[in-house]
C-alpha cells in the first residue's frame, strides 16, 4: 500500500494495557513501564518521514502498548510488508535485547525487508527472517519462542485464500508463541450487520469472524481497543478499503472525499495462549 504525504505529528501518547475484556480509548491512561522505550522507538530518527505520517492514523505508540509489547520481548510481526511497524519494532527490540522475527511468505513477502537489511544493517541486521505460513521453504519461528505475535490489517488476506488457510495461519500463529503470549490484531472492521460475503473481497472483517478463528486455534480474547477506530469510514466503496488512504485506488476521483475520510475504521484486538 502506498503511503499518503500527510504532515502529521508522531503520536507517543500511551495506553495501559488491556485488562480481561479491556475496552480502550485514548485518553487518560497511566504510561506503561514499557512506554518510554515505545516513545523513543516511535520517534527514532531511522524511520521513513512518509511512515511518520502516518502516525496519526495508525497510533503506534498507543497500539504497541496497549498490546503489552516489552522492549526484551521475542516478537514476530507477520508479513510486514514494506516494514512501517519494522521501522520501530527493529529499534524497540534491539534497544531492550529482545528478538525480532519478520515472517511472511518465503522469500517474495520479505524482500523489502531484506532491503532495509541491506541499506541499515545497524538498525535492521538482527532482524531474523522466517516463513509464514510456513511450509517447509524457509526457516519458521520456533513453536513456544514467542512472547508477542502482531499482526496489522493482514487477516482479510489470509481469508481471501479461503477459511481453510485463515483458520491455519491462526494455528501455526498459536503454536509459534509461548503459553501466556499475547496475539496483537489489527484489522478493517466491517460492521457485524453487513453481508458477511464482503469479507471475500472488499479487504474489511468482521469482528466475530477474527474472533472465532482465534478461538478455533486455542486463543481467548483478552481485550479490545477502538484506538484505531473511525467513525468517517462508511464501508461501502466498490473497490473496496483501498478507496481510502493510504491507497487511493480511485486517483482524483473523489479524492478529496476520501482524504478527508482519512484510513480505515480498524479494530484492534488483543489474545492470549492460555498458559495451561
Amino acid at each position: 500500500m502506498r503511503p499518503l504525504l500527510i504532515v502529521a505529528s508522531v503520536a507517543i501518547a500511551i495506553a495501559t494495557p488491556a485488562a480481561a475484556m479491556q475496552h480502550d480509548g485514548h485518553a487518560g491512561h497511566t504510561a506503561p513501564k514499557a512506554g518510554d522505550a515505545i516513545a523513543a522507538a516511535v520517534a527514532a530518527p531511522t524511520r521513513t518521514p512518509a511512515n511518520v505520517a502516518r502516525d496519526a492514523y495508525r497510533h503506534p505508540a498507543e497500539t504497541l502498548a496497549f498490546f503489552g509489547v516489552k522492549p526484551g520481548d521475542t516478537v514476530v510481526e507477520l508479513w510486514p510488508g514494506g516494514g512501517w511497524y519494522t521501522e520501530i519494532l527493529a529499534p524497540l527490540t534491539k534497544a531492550g535485547g529482545g528478538t525480532l522475527y519478520a515472517a511472511a511468505p518465503w522469500e517474495r513477502g520479505l524482500n523489502r525487508i531484506k532491503e532495509k537489511q541491506a541499506a541499515d544493517a545497524a538498525t535492521y541486521g538482527a532482524v531474523k527472517l522466517a516463513e509464514f505460513p510456513a511450509t517447509g521453504a524457509g526457516a519458521k519461528v520456533p513453536d513456544g519462542s514467542a512472547d508477542v505475535v502482531l499482526t496489522f490489517r493482514n487477516v482479510h488476506n489470509w481469508r481471501f485464500g479461503g477459511t481453510d488457510k485463515a483458520a491455519d495461519a491462526f494455528k501455526q500463529i498459536f503454536a509459534m508463541l509461548k503459553p501466556g503470549g499475547t496475539l496483537g490484531v489489527v484489522e478493517h472492521r466491517l460492521n457485524e450487520s453487513d453481508d458477511s460475503a464482503k469479507e471475500e473481497k472488499s479487504g474489511y472483517m468482521k469482528k466475530s469472524s477474527i474472533v472465532a478463528f482465534a478461538e478455533a486455534a486455542g486463543f481467548k480474547l483478552a481485550g479490545e481497543s477502538e484506538i484505531n477506530a473511525n467513525p468517517k469510514d462508511t464501508k461501502d466503496y466498490p473497490k473496496g478499503v483501498w478507496t481510502l488512504p493510504p491507497s487511493l485506488t480511485e486517483g482524483d476521483t473523489d479524492r478529496a472525499k476520501y482524504v478527508a475520510i482519512g484510513e480505515s475504521d480498524r479494530m484492534t484486538l488483543k489474545f492470549v495462549k492460555p498458559a495451561s
